[in-house]
């Protein structure tokens, strides 16, 4: 069956499934739904489009974790006073919902430093997964690794065909070299987030039904841990290009 890869590697990734207000979580690993509306973005889809949002959603996923990264914190503020006469004690701030007086909003975002991940997008569709990549190489619109500040830190389609055609999505991540900078020495281990049917696996809340604003709603799917031995894969040396190079 086809299988479309992609690897996200860059200085900073936020993979979020459970922000709210002023928190911004990251995941360990990239979401489906962020790398959906990674896709959706490459092909130009429309927030409002759910008929090609679904074709694209009903892939399945598999990440490796080729560099796990370090969870980072940023203390963010956005608004707050303007001194200077031309304001004449105005507030300047972020506009409230509410229509109040804008306001400063504080909050509190994670993201992940250093990270690279090889991502599998499995379908029967093999038109669609072609489709896909070659939007990765000529974006309708910017990609971005989980907020618009986070650009890739080197090209997100594989090279050369980056849809291969394998028994599984773990026969997709065993055969795909690791990539490894100047005298970088990977674990020895490596974790892969698979999903799965198996209702008793891990559950977790990120397959995208609708991206509209103030309608996005997602389903569960289920996904298994399981690991590679980083010694049993082919490697290739790529130049140093993120924030510990």
């Amino acid at each position: 069956m086809p299988v479309l890869l992609m690897r996200l590697d860059a200085p900073m990734q936020s993979w979020g499934t459970q922000s709210r207000f002023t928190v911004r979580d990251t995941g360990r690993e990239p979401s489906k739904s962020a790398v959906i509306g990674l896709l959706c973005a490459a092909l130009g889809v429309d927030r409002g489009d759910d008929a090609r949002l679904a074709d694209l959603a009903a892939t399945r996923m598999a990440v490796r974790i080729d560099r796990p990264g370090t969870i980072m914190r940023d203390f963010h503020t956005a608004g707050g006073i303007r001194p200077g006469a031309a304001w004449k004690g105005r507030r300047y701030g972020v506009a409230k919902a509410s229509g109040g007086t804008p306001d400063t909003v504080v909050s509190t975002r994670y993201y992940l430093s250093d990270a690279a991940f090889l991502v599998a997008l499995q379908s029967d569709d093999r038109a669609l997964l072609e489709a896909c990549e070659r939007a990765l190489r000529a974006p309708v619109w910017p990609l971005f690794l989980g907020r618009r500040s986070f650009v890739p830190g080197r090209p997100i389609p594989i090279p050369g065909d980056g849809v291969r055609d394998t028994d599984d999505l773990m026969a997709a991540l065993c055969g795909e070299p690791l990539c490894l900078r100047p005298r970088e020495k990977p674990d020895e281990r490596l974790r892969c987030v698979v999903e799965v049917d198996d209702l008793d696996a891990e559950v977790r809340r990120d397959q995208p039904l609708c991206f509209q604003n103030g309608e996005r709603s997602f389903s569960l799917r289920y996904v298994e841990d399981k690991w590679i031995e980083s010694a049993d894969l082919p490697t290739e040396e790529v130049p140093s290009c993120t924030s510990a190079g």
